[in-house]
């Protein structure tokens, strides 16, 4: 066990488009958005204490009372609004108020606290041109410093492999890891030889890619709350 929680915790995610007010067809981008986080509530309705919402122009926001699958949201957010670029706060900690299922608004606690505090991190790194600056970071509640700096620190990594991809690799990753069902259905779909979906992954470092993202699902897999 990483994590050590002396009640159980929620986690709140915080997602902020960036650049959101150079963006062409905002009216659009929100429409798609919209569309991503509804997918995203009934997909992960398992995990999802209050529903994600859009909650400004540029921002959104849900909260879960399981961490199992906190990669897999995050992931298939991105690649549904790519090319939008989205920075993602993660705040594992309580809620003090009270929880409305269908919408992530009005509650507060530590928890979106946290999720907030991580943003407002992530853009004062960009805001220092740090070139291995992630757009993921967690903060958690307690004595969880050691195994937050350790997420963040891979999260970082998994940065730096992303934006290494080309358009054609970042193509075959999102597809493999969206579908899951092998090369050769890869390559049907993206009307491409089986080899080189293998030459995409390979240097695209997907695997490495891939076995630092489930990592991270497993650590964040031991937060879960007991009543659900």
């Amino acid at each position: 066990m990483l994590f050590f929680f002396s009640y159980d915790p929620y986690i709140a995610i915080i997602g902020d488009i960036k650049k959101s007010k150079k963006l062409e067809y905002r009216k659009t981008v929100q429409e798609s958005l919209k569309e991503a986080l509804d997918n995203i509530n009934n997909k992960f309705q398992q995990d999802i204490s209050s529903k994600f919402i859009i909650t400004l122009g540029d921002e959104f926001q849900g909260l879960l009372s399981s961490g199992n699958n906190v990669m897999d949201i995050i992931e298939e957010i991105r690649r549904d609004m790519y090319p939008v670029e989205i920075r993602f706060g993660i705040g594992v900690g309580a809620i003090t108020t009270s929880i409305d299922s269908e919408r992530a608004i009005g509650a507060d606690g530590p928890a979106y606290y946290l999720a907030r505090k991580a943003v407002e991190l992530l853009k004062e790194n960009e805001q220092k041109n740090k070139t291995s600056a992630a757009d993921i970071r967690i903060e958690t509640d307690g004595d969880n410093d050691a195994a937050a700096a350790m997420l963040n620190t891979i999260l970082s990594l998994l940065t730096v492999i992303k934006r290494s991809w080309t358009d054609r690799q970042r193509e075959i990753i999102w597809d493999v890891m969206r579908h899951q069902d092998g090369q050769v259905k890869s390559a049907e779909r993206l009307n491409i030889a089986q080899s080189s979906v293998q030459r995409g992954l390979t240097k695209g470092n997907y695997y490495a890619y891939k076995e630092a993202t489930d990592t991270i699902n497993e650590i964040l897999k031991e937060i879960r709350r007991k009543d659900v």
